[in-house]
């Protein structure tokens, strides 16, 4: 395979490269869109949300959300409640120890998208940022009943060999709450490996 510097791949084929190199690093920044600290950040947002709603903005079983939050209820972070309107549905909050960590994994996570862009000036990053919504918006056009195919969990095959598995997207390219997979390795076609990174902080 190809490398992005590796003369003999065409600008295509460079692009995708870095683009994959660059999601993968990022996969190994971010937590998982379960993580703890994502949810914390998301109830400081949110100050009260319900257990259905959060839920549904992590795009996880129900399951999985009762067994975190009861984690985070044990260390104190969260209280819930029944929600007064409707008793079959929970009420979330934050409670002050709990609110003092989100803010500190907000703050961590803002000092970490500085460094992340700190190799550009005010001006490339704008050009980037151009360029990339560009690209963006035309995928999406371009592609988009094979986004709507991912949205229902298929895996789709492709004549080089390689499948390709539709992972959540949610809107930030991942929004900024939609942090991805830290503490976690991960391998990529060419056989890099992601580093385990376990962070504080769309």
């Amino acid at each position: 395979m190809y490398t992005a510097n590796d003369s003999a791949a065409g600008i295509d084929d460079r692009l995708i490269i870095s683009l994959q190199d660059l999601h993968h690093i990022m996969r190994s920044l971010y937590e998982g869109k379960a993580s703890q600290k994502r949810i914390l950040i998301i109830l400081n947002e949110s100050e009260t949300i319900t257990q259905r709603d959060l839920t549904e903005r992590l795009g996880i079983q129900p399951g999985s959300a009762s067994e975190i939050l009861a984690k985070l209820e044990g260390s104190g972070w969260i209280v819930r409640r029944q929600n007064e309107s409707d008793r079959r549905t929970t009420d979330i909050s934050l409670t002050d120890s709990g609110k003092e960590i989100a803010e500190e994994a907000l703050m961590q996570r803002r000092k970490r998208h500085e460094e992340m862009f700190s190799c550009l000036s005010g001006e490339e990053k704008q050009e980037l940022l151009s360029l990339l919504e560009k690209v963006r918006c035309d995928w999406k056009k371009r592609y988009k009943e094979n986004e709507a195919t991912c949205k229902h969990g298929h895996r789709h095959g492709h004549g080089d060999g390689h499948g390709e598995n539709c992972g959540h997207h949610d809107g930030h390219g991942h929004r900024d709450d939609g942090e991805q997979r830290g503490g976690h390795g991960h391998r990529d076609d060419r056989g890099h490996h992601g580093a385990s990174n376990e962070h504080g902080g769309r």
